[in-house]
């Protein structure tokens, strides 16, 4: 079932944006009002709203004006270890909600060595912290 959240609700798990995905997604979806993209997954976490995935999706919207984001709770079982490593990392660059990952869009280039790879490193040292490697 989806809901309706206000964007300002919610925490990002995402330091950037990726310029090459967000043109994608405003080309195909109507991002001028909720129901223009599909919903994008949340969790509660450590008392607050945490987008999981759909970042994009939400800037989008966000960029457009809107001020709310339809979204369903989180239905996979995921790595929460890692996640609030990265809303660490967020909370730490000031990024608190949506609209502060403005001035973070990045060339896809940037977004694999700035995000992605800092993403699998933290996730390899997770993993040998726990003795799985």
């Amino acid at each position: 079932m989806t809901r309706l959240v206000d964007l300002r609700d919610l925490q990002p798990s995402q330091l950037y944006i990726s310029e090459a995905k967000l043109d994608r997604i405003e080309r195909k979806f109507d991002t001028s009002h909720p129901q223009g993209v599909p919903p994008v997954p949340i969790v509660r976490l450590d008392g607050r709203w945490m987008l999981t995935d759909g970042h994009t999706r939400a800037f989008a919207l966000y960029r457009s004006g809107a001020r709310e984001v339809r979204v369903i709770d989180e239905p996979d079982a995921l790595d929460w270890a890692a996640y609030r490593v990265c809303v660490d990392w967020c909370l730490d660059e000031g990024i608190e909600w949506v609209g502060d990952l403005a001035g973070r869009m990045l060339p896809p280039r940037e977004f694999e060595q700035l995000w992605l790879l800092r993403c699998r490193r933290m996730q390899e040292e997770l993993a040998r912290l726990r003795g799985e490697g």
